[in-house]
């Protein structure tokens, strides 16, 4: 059975939920657009909102996409549809990342991942001194496994080294005067934005120096920054695929907030440990050679503590491009469909 036409109500409900997705520094690198048919949604990158000293290949941003697509995938099975996903569909328009097909009925048996598309925060604060259960890391696991990726959680010897890679690559970062005024280009410590990094999402700075968060305001930072003591061995788990092209980095964006938004819901938090990916030699040796062949494209860091503090968001109309649709969206607010617009927080447009 095929669905009716997209509504206007729908694809606002799909455009908020998407546009919740995390990316490097907030930069929201994404546009959609609904197919002319209005029973598909197109996924575009945003080229203007690149960080390209930290990401010179496009890697984090494809991965940032691929986050936005899955939380496509679980908005369009809220609203009763399945996605059938093509990634980079059109090698002559290699800024058309995704596709989803929203034509059929859902009919999938999976955990409801949507609820907590508005509670997933990046928690750059300490955690407790405990560890995630193991059955709860094995639902992880098979969800990045889901998406065609590999979740790894790193043995103490593994996670000694990973954060020793993290600090060379943090140093490193450090000393790059060029890398240091992009980053700070992305704060938003004093006026209301629609995206970057405000103040209240910085987080301190480990008093111990044991866990290598980004210092976003440069080194020493200025003002100084608040410390406080982090958990004395992180829970550390890296993101891997054994391609390392621009689907590699889509799936593992998807894989990427399958298992954040699965974590967020059994109240595990979350941030990214990014700057040994962000230059090629430490990525390259952030690899676990005992592994066999595979790319790292994540180092995420798991625990219990308090929740993240939310960042701003675009405004719809922003990253939802209607040119050309009113008429037919008209017609299908007319006509009815299966959306469902009033149940969830997640349609506040600055979740």
């Amino acid at each position: 059975m095929t669905v009716p036409s997209l509504t206007l109500a729908e694809l606002r409900l799909l455009a908020v939920a998407g546009g919740a997705a995390p990316s490097l520094h907030n930069s929201q690198p994404w546009r959609f657009r609904p197919a002319p048919d209005h029973r598909s949604l197109m996924v575009f990158a945003d080229r203007a909102r690149a960080v390209p000293l930290a990401d010179p290949d496009g890697r984090a941003l494809h991965i940032s996409v691929g986050a936005a697509v899955f939380n496509l995938r679980t908005a369009a099975r809220h609203l009763g549809r399945a996605a059938t996903v093509a990634l980079c569909p059109e090698p002559t328009t290699p800024d058309l990342l995704a596709v989803l097909d929203l034509s059929e009925p859902s009919s999938a048996d999976e955990p409801d991942l949507y609820p907590a598309i508005e509670h997933r925060h990046s928690s750059r604060r300490p955690f407790a001194n405990r560890d995630v259960p193991e059955a709860v890391l094995g639902e992880l696991i098979e969800a990045a496994t889901a998406e065609g990726a590999t979740l790894s959680v790193l043995e103490e010897a593994e996670v000694r080294r990973v954060l020793a890679l993290t600090t060379e690559a943090e140093q490193r970062i450090s000393a790059d005067i060029a890398r240091q005024a992009e980053t700070r280009g992305w704060l938003r410590l004093e006026e209301p934005a629609s995206d970057g990094i405000p103040a209240a999402a910085l987080g301190p700075l480990d008093h111990d120096a044991r866990v290598p968060v980004r210092s976003f305001t440069g080194h020493p930072p200025r003002p100084a920054a608040h410390t406080e003591r982090f958990e004395a061995l992180p829970q550390v788990a890296v993101i891997s695929t054994h391609g390392d092209h621009p689907m590699d980095w889509l799936r593992a964006g998807q894989a990427m907030e399958r298992v954040w938004l699965l974590a967020t819901l059994y109240g595990v938090r979350a941030s990214v440990l990014h700057q040994a990916v962000e230059w090629a030699d430490t990525r390259w040796r952030l690899r676990d050679p005992a592994e066999g062949p595979g790319h790292v494209q994540m180092v995420m860091r798991l625990g219990y503590g308090a929740p993240g503090a939310p960042t701003p968001r675009r405004a719809v109309e922003d990253v939802l491009d209607l040119s050309g649709s009113t008429d037919a969206l008209s017609v299908g607010n007319r006509t009815g469909g299966p959306a469902q617009t009033t149940d969830s927080a997640v349609l506040q447009e600055d979740a």
